[in-house]
C-alpha cells in the first residue's frame, strides 16, 4: 500500500468510527494526520452529506427532518468526538474561574449544564442551517456541508500548531506541536476542497467569505484557549472543530 494511503486510513481511524483495517494504517503522527485529514474528511462526510440530499429529495416538504436524520448519521460516523470535545470545552472553560480548575473539569468525561446546553444548541443550529440551505438546493447544500467538515477538521489543528499542550499528559501532550509546514499543507488542501465543493451553493463570494469567517473563528478560539488555560487539549481541538462547522453554516445563511 502507498504510504499516503496508510496515512489516510490513520486519519479516518482517528476522526471516525468507520471500519478501517488497522494493520494497513500508518502509525499515528500529528504531521501526517494534518496532511491526510482533508482526504480522509471527504470519506468521513460522504454518507451524511448524501443522506441529506437524498432525504430532502424524498421528503421535500420537511428539510428539517432530513437534516436531523443526516446529523444523526454524522454523529454515528464520527462517533460524536467533536461534539464531546465541545461539551467538555464548554464545561471546562466556563465552569470555573482559574486555570487549574478548568483543566480538572476538562479531564472529567461527565457533562455539566454548560456542556449539555452546548450540545443541544450546536445541533439545533446546524440542523436549522442545513435545512435552510437544503430548501434551496439539496445537492449544493450537501456538497457545502461535506466541504465544511473537511475544512473545519483541518483548521481546528491550528491549536496544536500555535499552542503547547495545556497539560503534561494526554494525547495532545504526546503528539507534541504540529509543524507549521504540515499544518499549512493540510489547511490549504482543505480550503481548496471546501471552495470547490461550496461553489454550487452560491458562487465564489459566499465560499471565500465563509473561509474568512472560519479563519477568524479559529484564531479567536485559539486566543480564548490561550487566555483561559494557557494551551490546548484534545477536547479544545474537537470543540474548535464543532464551532467551525457552526460558524461556516452561519456564514452561508447570512451571505446567501
Amino acid at each position: 500500500m502507498p504510504p499516503f494511503a496508510g496515512k489516510i486510513l490513520m486519519a479516518m481511524s482517528f476522526y471516525s468510527r468507520l471500519p478501517v483495517p488497522h494493520g494497513l494504517a500508518a502509525r499515528f503522527e500529528i504531521g501526517a494526520l494534518a496532511v491526510a485529514a482533508p482526504v480522509a474528511g471527504i470519506a468521513i462526510g460522504l454518507i451524511p452529506a448524501a443522506m441529506l440530499a437524498v432525504l430532502v429529495w424524498l421528503v421535500p416538504s420537511s428539510p428539517l427532518f432530513a437534516a436531523a436524520l443526516a446529523l444523526a448519521a454524522w454523529v454515528i460516523v464520527t462517533g460524536a468526538m467533536a461534539e464531546d470535545g465541545l461539551a467538555d470545552a464548554a464545561d471546562g472553560l466556563f465552569g470555573a474561574d482559574n486555570r487549574e480548575s478548568r483543566l480538572e473539569i476538562l479531564k472529567d468525561s461527565r457533562h455539566g449544564t454548560y456542556g449539555v446546553l452546548s450540545l443541544v444548541l450546536s445541533l439545533l443550529a446546524r440542523g436549522a442551517a442545513l435545512a435552510w440551505m437544503a430548501h434551496f438546493s439539496p445537492i449544493a447544500a450537501a456538497l457545502a456541508w461535506l466541504g465544511l467538515g473537511v475544512v473545519a477538521r483541518s483548521f481546528a489543528l491550528w491549536l496544536p500548531t500555535s499552542l503547547p499542550s495545556a497539560r503534561g499528559t494526554g494525547l495532545a501532550a504526546e503528539a507534541g506541536l504540529l509543524p507549521r509546514r504540515q499544518f499549512g499543507i493540510g489547511a490549504a488542501s482543505a480550503a481548496l476542497i471546501f471552495f470547490v465543493l461550496a461553489l454550487p451553493i452560491g458562487g465564489p463570494f459566499p465560499a471565500l467569505a465563509a473561509l474568512v469567517v472560519l479563519a477568524g473563528t479559529i484564531v479567536l478560539w485559539q486566543k480564548l484557549c490561550a487566555r483561559l488555560v494557557g494551551g490546548q487539549t484534545g477536547d479544545l481541538i474537537g470543540g474548535g472543530q464543532a464551532l467551525l462547522e457552526i460558524a461556516g453554516l452561519s456564514a452561508f445563511m447570512l451571505l446567501l
